[in-house]
Formats: structure tokens, sequence, C-alpha cells
């Protein structure tokens, strides 16, 4: 659906500009469409089955009735050097040391600025009264998947019906 495109790309945009720490921008989007959601919902199904991680097989099928997903991610984010302890520990700490579902750790200001920015994101769906949801199961299978390139990331699944398709799951 070509306004769900438009919509996704407004979507980005608000992620883009949203206030970041120290005006440093280590955000990447990727909006994937078409055939591509039918085999990452398969992959997010497979994945859970292959880890043992509940609920992929229930948030598989919801990307796959959406119309368009935005990927929003870190990449790259050094520690903003604040020494806060946030992260556990007493200094800022080297990131980007450990690769699990995520490369990690991150500081958690990032974090944060990653967080704002998929806040402003969804407010821009809502807005422009898109169902979505925002949805931690996508990053890891679209990172595997190599659908973005980024430390961290998360899906926001989009979709235009009588009914949203994330409500009753």
């Amino acid at each position: 659906m070509n306004q769900l495109h438009m919509v996704a790309e407004l979507m980005a945009l608000s992620a883009r500009t949203a206030p970041k720490c120290r005006g440093e921008d280590f955000l990447v989007t990727e909006i994937v469409e078409g055939d591509d959601l039918a085999v990452l919902g398969r992959k997010m199904i497979e994945f859970g089955e292959r880890t043992g991680k509940e609920l992929f097989d229930r948030d598989g099928p919801n990307v796959m009735d959406s119309a368009a997903v935005l990927h929003i991610g870190l990449k790259d984010a050094p520690s903003v050097g604040l020494d806060c302890s946030a992260c556990g520990a007493e200094k800022c700490i080297k990131i980007n040391t450990y690769e699990g579902e995520f490369t990690g750790p991150l500081c958690c200001f990032r974090m944060l600025d990653m967080g704002i920015a998929i806040g402003s994101a969804v407010k821009t769906a809502s807005l422009l009264n898109a169902d979505n949801r925002i949805m931690y199961r996508i990053g890891p299978v679209a990172k595997e998947m190599g659908l973005i390139d980024a430390d961290v990331a998360v899906g926001i699944p989009l979709s235009a019906t009588g009914k949203s398709v994330y409500f009753d799951r």
C-alpha cells in the first residue's frame, strides 16, 4: 500500500530529527515491504523455534499481515562518556564487545536516543492513523537476515485495516 510507505518514510523522518545526546546521530532506519515481509515473518517463527524463545510465533504472522515495517536501530554508537554507571560499570565501558541477538554492551544514553526516536516515529504513525506496534522480536531476526545493519534494532510494523491486526494477538 503506497500510503503506508509514505507513513513509514515520515516515521523515519521523525526518528531522524528526534533529539539525541550531544546532537550526535547514530540512528539507522530501513523500510521493508512486499514479499520481504512474508520472508521476515516466517524467519521470525523459525527463529523462535530454533532458539526456544517464546512469542516469535505470535509476532511473525503480524509481520506477514502488515503492509510495511520500519526498522530503527543504532550502529557504531560510542558511549557518551559521562561515567554515569547506568550500564553497570564504574566508568564508561568498551562498547560492542559482545555478539548475541544484538551487539553490545551499549551506552544507556545512546539507547535513550533510540527510544526517543522510536517514540517520535510511532507518534507520527498515530497522527496519520496508521496502526502500528513496536516489536523487539523483529529486530534480532532482521539483523540476522541483513535487512538492517545495526548493533541493536526494533521493528515497527504498519497496517491500515478496519481492525488493527496488532490488537487481538
